[in-house]
């Protein structure tokens, strides 16, 4: 596995440069068998990203690019009057794929953005009341801007449970944006491509041993008590709910598998909160006037609640 990991991690650096932490955030996502949603302004590579995993995965890749007119149907599919033997024929849509790139999704309609609720959670979509499983290594990854709020349809927080982790995309620091605008400047225009470096027993080895991280019982309570710490939090409207501690095991677990470790530790817990909990903490109005967000709560808990040893 750590071989495997190796190729993985050096095969996404040769594309994506300056962002270790989105790739690794993105890779956990990946092998916890959640889905992502990336938040960044225009041109910080997030669907490049996408697709670079995509590629070294060797998996199938779509994008769609969400626009107020889509409708569900242009997602999943719909089923065609065929005139010569009078049938019925399904013309499937995008979202059968293996990744699945949602390119700012908050700037589609609630009800074509619901489309993939039971995509994202049950990995199979019902077109005419029948049911069409989707292949096992469905991946989303959803991408939007955080600036500009017109015209835009905020994902309400039904949907945004849906997602493992919101990943923030920021700017790269200026040896990584040197060392970026070189390698564009010697492709000469090209598009950067990565060769597949994993096969499909290989990756399905990885989720499969990721899930099998061990975890000890002093993880698990530390896990409760830190997601029941946001319920008890005077700043927060809403605090973390069950679900929360789950996709907060299951990508712990994950990044122990990518940090080669056999076992769950308080430092994997913590590289991953911040991400797993930002988009299901809502702050109150008061807090918001004070500058006090939910990554700030979250990084504060981190800090009050005891770690076990």
């Amino acid at each position: 596995m750590a071989d495997a990991l190796t190729r993985l991690e050096a095969a996404l650096s040769q594309v994506v440069v300056g962002q270790p932490k989105v790739l690794a955030d993105l890779m956990t996502t990946y092998l916890a068998r959640g889905h992502a949603l990336l938040e960044g302004v225009p041109g910080v590579a997030k669907t490049l990203t996408a697709r670079t995993m995509a590629q070294a995965l060797g998996l199938s890749f779509t994008r769609i690019q969400f626009t107020p007119d889509l409708m569900p149907t242009d997602v999943l599919g719909t089923s065609v009057f065929r005139p010569q033997d009078g049938s019925f024929q399904l013309v499937k849509g995008p979202i059968f794929t293996e990744v699945l790139v949602a390119d700012e999704i908050n700037r589609t309609p609630p009800k074509t953005q619901a489309a993939l609720l039971e995509a994202m959670e049950e990995r199979q979509v019902t077109i005419d009341g029948t049911t069409h499983v989707l292949a096992p290594s469905f991946f989303v990854v959803a991408t939007q801007n955080p600036l500009e709020l017109e015209g835009t349809y905020p994902l309400p927080e039904a949907q945004l449970d849906r997602f493992m982790m919101r990943v923030k995309v920021g700017y790269p620091d200026q040896k990584a944006e040197q060392d970026m605008l070189l390698r564009f400047h010697e492709r000469k225009g090209a598009a950067p491509k990565v060769s597949q470096v994993l096969s499909a027993e290989e990756l399905a080895e990885l989720q499969t041993r990721a899930f099998n991280i061990t975890c000890d019982a002093s993880i698990l309570e530390y896990i409760v008590r830190l997601v029941r710490a946001t319920r008890d939090d005077r700043r927060l409207r809403l605090g973390a709910s069950p679900r929360s501690a789950q996709s907060l095991l299951a990508a712990a677990r994950a990044r122990a598998a990518l940090e080669r470790r056999e076992f769950v530790t308080p430092d994997e817990v913590k590289a991953v909160a911040p991400s797993v909990l930002n988009h299901r903490l809502i702050v109150r109005a008061e807090a918001e006037v004070e500058g006090i967000s939910s990554e700030d709560v979250v990084r504060q808990l981190l800090e009050r609640v005891e770690v076990p040893r």
